[in-house]
């Protein structure tokens, strides 16, 4: 970790099978399993849902990473048991729960992918908001071959970012993509050299972390709801968010800056 992120106390500190940094405004967590390339059991799925609901109170962005060679190689089918089918639909929705409190929590969450990001993997690195992928990374969707079917999520967040067509040709034959491959169909931002990762995603929650906290709340609670939305509906919850989102004194403050020329123009990079 880089000098200024110290490791948290209190409870996230409590939670063996994640590791926690913060800088104050950004919260790294790292999965900590890897001597099972950090494969998804009940106690991990649990302790990311404690995580991400008792953020700590100055976290703006938060930073996923996995421990080890990989970021996460999915469920760990050691610990997969035979259920009855009301047994099997409250496991699924423990990942839900979990996963949601990602994807709907309180702050933007960016993934650094490296290695493995397969079967429930993949679908926790979607239930994030921004993905960065090392060179390393590689995607997949394996449970077709297991005989079971994605239960973490990925059925409903996976298609928006590749398309059920892709999805269906990765669980039907097995197929793997590459760290390019990935990119080229969305399932990852921003593509990096091996190493350089978790220093473009802490980068990026930085850069996110300093954006309006009701914006960022619009971007990840309101822009996925519009987006199942008919037109009509959509642009009438669009004119409701802007509002709100306008309506905040910090908005009003860097409306006025920006104005005042206190504020710097867009420019390409």
């Amino acid at each position: 970790m880089t000098p200024d992120f110290l490791p948290v106390d209190g409870l996230l500190a409590t939670l063996d099978l994640l590791r926690a940094w913060s800088n104050g405004p950004v919260l790294h967590v790292r999965l900590n399993r890897p001597a099972k390339r950090n494969a998804i059991s009940d106690t991990l799925v649990q302790q990311l849902h404690t995580c991400f609901i008792n953020l700590p109170e100055p976290t703006r962005a938060v930073v996923l990473s996995g421990e080890g060679a990989h970021f996460c190689a999915g469920l760990d089918l050691a610990e997969l048991v035979e259920r009855d089918i009301g047994g099997a639909v409250l496991h699924s929705r423990m990942w839900h729960a979990a996963f949601d409190a990602i994807q709907f929590g309180r702050v933007p969450v960016v993934a650094v992918l490296h290695g493995a990001v397969v079967g429930g993997g993949l679908e926790l690195a979607t239930s994030c908001h921004i993905r960065v992928a090392e060179d390393s990374a590689y995607f997949g969707l394996p449970e077709g071959q297991r005989g079971i079917f994605v239960g973490g999520g990925g059925s409903a967040r996976i298609p928006r970012l590749m398309g059920v067509a892709r999805m269906t040709d990765l669980m039907l034959t097995g197929r793997v993509f590459d760290a390019d491959e990935g990119q080229q169909v969305g399932l990852s931002n921003y593509r990096v050299k091996d190493g350089e990762g978790l220093a473009r995603g802490i980068a990026l929650a930085q850069r996110i972390a300093t954006n309006a906290p009701m914006t960022n709340f619009a971007v990840m609670h309101a822009l996925p709801r519009i987006a199942d939305q008919s037109q009509s509906e959509g642009l009438f919850t669009e004119s409701l968010m802007a509002a709100v989102a306008e309506s905040t004194p910090e908005a009003q403050d860097r409306l006025r800056a920006f104005l005042e020329g206190r504020a710097g123009k867009v420019v390409k990079a």
